[in-house]
């Protein structure tokens, strides 16, 4: 459970979740920046679909326990102070483990290269696979 919130928690989020997320955006200069900054927060197994992002993503993670996992490899278990950085077109999805709130802020690299592109759900069998 959070004990400290850094940044708003945010709107809750409708489409391409399972569970309960809320997302602040934090900064939205694309045209100044290029990236795109906001704060996710994911209830206890909660997590986004399958998706990539064509310039790339990069997760600073602040609180709570959280997996990650890119298509055809094994769920990462992510905690504050984790770091990762996601290559342009990976398929990946994040989310909470079931036993924690987690929260990260989520940067969009290269934003004008286009949209996030969302597949499909994370099956039930998908994410209870951790490494």
């Amino acid at each position: 459970m959070r004990t400290t919130e850094i940044f708003p928690k945010g709107q809750k989020v409708t489409g391409n979740f399972i569970g309960d997320a809320w997302v602040e955006m934090l900064s939205n200069d694309v045209a100044n920046f290029d990236a795109m900054v906001y704060n996710v927060t994911f209830s206890p197994g909660s997590r986004n679909y399958w998706h990539l992002h064509p310039g790339g993503q990069i997760l600073l993670c602040t609180s709570g326990e959280g997996y990650y996992q890119e298509k055809g490899k094994p769920v990462q278990v992510l905690k504050a102070g984790d770091v990762v950085e996601i290559k342009p077109n990976v398929v990946h999805w994040h989310g909470a483990a079931p036993h924690s709130e987690f929260v990260h802020l989520g940067i969009t690299t290269q934003a004008s290269k286009n949209a996030v592109v969302w597949y499909g759900p994370v099956s039930d069998e998908e994410y209870a696979e951790k490494s």
